[in-house]
């Protein structure tokens, strides 16, 4: 089998890959980003630029959750590695509430096996759906109703993926 061709791209080429691309996100209207590790934070914070709010110019603010798959940790295994996706930093307790009702945009530089993302898209709506227990049952569906989550990755690799996201996912 062939080696996969290589692209060399600039700054200014993924730049410009992501403003095409914030303009299809724009239609999602996200309230927040959740970046992936160090990877997600560079286009996350390049689609804020063009997504800010046209009556306020307010930035969307972006949090951060680290995950890792393909490092090592201490404390993982050789097993692990590639294998689970290891949780390095997630959302405080005081920010997960910031979920409900809310349209969150999760960002990653890759998706590679989509492990990583899915496990991202589940663990959020996990803690989605322990935070709208907590509450009363006259606010849980407008709430439920209200959040919503879409995924961007800068690099899409064009091979079979191991993980899935849930439908209701953009």
């Amino acid at each position: 089998m062939a080696e996969p061709e290589h692209l060399a791209l600039t700054y200014n080429d993924i730049h410009k890959l992501i403003k095409v691309s914030a303009e299809k996100i724009a239609e999602f209207k996200p309230d927040l980003f959740i970046a992936i590790g160090g990877g997600g934070f560079f286009p996350a914070r390049v689609l804020r630029t063009f997504l800010k709010d046209a009556s306020t110019k307010r930035n969307i603010p972006i949090y951060a959750i680290g995950l890792s798959l393909y490092e090592s940790l201490p404390g993982t295994t050789a097993e692990q590695i590639g294998a689970q996706v290891v949780r390095t930093q997630w959302l405080g307790p005081e920010t997960q509430r910031i979920l409900l009702g809310r349209r969150a945009l999760i960002v990653d530089e890759v998706d590679d096996s989509r492990k990583t993302l899915h496990y991202a898209v589940s663990e959020l709506q996990k803690d989605v759906q322990r935070e709208l227990e907590g509450l009363p049952q006259s606010e849980r569906e407008a709430l439920a109703a209200k959040t919503e989550f879409a995924v961007f990755v800068v690099h899409n690799k064009l091979k079979p993926k191991l993980g899935e996201l849930p439908s209701n996912v953009q």
